[in-house]
């Protein structure tokens, strides 16, 4: 009888402690339920939320990647490693692609902005290279059209390498190591601008994220992602609206959106797109990055202005909201309006930091690229 009466207690214990937080029970339950919805095919997964006319991509696992080794050894990819790391890219010759797009820094530079010639900044952060091949358009404002656009702005850009593009054949020339390369790459020994970017480019294409426990958890090892980082997933699809922006297999629409980080007359003032464009529809818009690696690529933002991610989610949890014009501006075709994309998201504290654990759930192990010994 004694040890039943034990047993009924340790019963009704169990029960009083339940009716203490039917919260965690209720919990429970509801974690239960998004990892069931997520374990199954990518096809019967929730549909996101979206709004109407967003042309978007569901999301896609990356599958790891065993040519890289492979890559590396084509005779142009390997002339155009040697020419990311050399500092004799840069008129000083102390600065190469490199010193901003660092591989052991996510391929940026950890730095608000860009930092070059004669330590002189640069107005904007310094997008990591990851995965830059998918791109149409490059840089925040999409002002190169192509990899090898891309890769010669830098070069001749005072604050950045100081070098004279059409010099710089000639001082290659003068490097008996880089006249073997060229000829390996291009069949012959001539070198030109065009072979120069053309082989910055081969390389920079092989430059992309790894796998990320997120991806392991798409291809069935559902014991990759933890409920809290599941139910980040279920709030990325839905309540927090990020795939109206950030969807697809690089989670990115490629496209330009103005968020509300113009800093219209102020001291961080960046008109974005329109100063390629000229169309004031474009006014404060820059491209939406990648979100693959993301918690190795701050700060963030086009001025890098974001260091915290907690700080982040608060901002656009709070919508954006578009400013409104001072006495004046009215009328001023100049002035920044939000993207309705942006919306109060109300997410509770536990829901942002659930959000923040998907992010680095999809942020995978970086690899880490030795620098190459330098022809000479």
């Amino acid at each position: 009888m004694k040890s039943i009466s034990i047993v009924f207690s340790m019963l009704m214990l169990i029960v009083f402690m339940c009716s203490l937080n039917p919260g965690t029970e209720r919990g429970n339950r509801e974690s239960d339920s998004l990892r069931a919805l997520y374990e199954r095919p990518i096809s019967e997964w929730p549909r996101p939320v979206i709004d109407s006319g967003v042309q978007w991509e569901e999301l896609v696992p990356l599958l790891p990647d065993t040519s890289l080794v492979t890559q590396l050894n084509d005779p142009q990819v390997n002339l155009g490693r040697m020419l990311f790391f050399d500092p004799r890219l840069s008129g000083s010759k102390q600065i190469s692609c490199s010193s901003c797009h660092d591989p052991d820094l996510a391929w940026g530079d950890g730095r608000r902005v860009s930092l070059g010639h004669d330590h002189l900044q640069g107005s904007r952060n310094t997008p990591s290279l990851l995965n830059v091949a998918i791109h149409k358009q490059f840089f925040w404002d999409g002002r190169a059209a192509s990899l090898e656009a891309q890769a010669l702005n830098p070069i001749g850009t005072h604050h950045e390498m100081n070098m004279d593009p059409g010099v710089l054949p000639e001082k290659l020339r003068e490097i008996a190591g880089y006249r073997q390369l060229f000829n390996a790459a291009y069949g012959n020994d001539s070198i030109s601008v065009d072979r120069i970017l053309g082989a910055l480019a081969a390389f920079e294409s092989t430059i992309r994220s790894r796998t990320s426990r997120f991806d392991h958890f798409i291809n069935g090892n559902y014991k990759r992602l933890s409920d809290e980082e599941i139910h980040g997933l279920h709030l990325f699809r839905t309540k927090a609206r990020c795939m109206n922006c950030h969807n697809g297999q690089f989670m990115t629409d490629n496209q330009f959106h103005n968020i509300g980080l113009t800093y219209y007359k102020r001291k961080y003032e960046d008109l974005g797109r329109y100063n390629v464009t000229g169309d004031p529809a474009d006014v404060g818009r820059f491209r939406t990055p990648s979100l693959r690696d993301v918690m190795l690529t701050r700060p963030w933002m086009h001025n890098g202005l974001f260091d915290n991610i907690d700080g982040l989610i608060n901002i656009y949890n709070s919508g954006m909201q578009m400013m409104k014009p001072k006495p004046g501006q009215e009328n001023d075709p100049l002035f920044p309006r939000t993207d309705p994309l942006m919306q109060p998201l109300n997410l509770s504290a536990e829901e942002k930091k659930a959000l923040v654990a998907f992010l680095h759930a999809i942020t995978g192990v970086p690899y880490k690229m030795r620098r190459p010994e330098l022809p000479e």
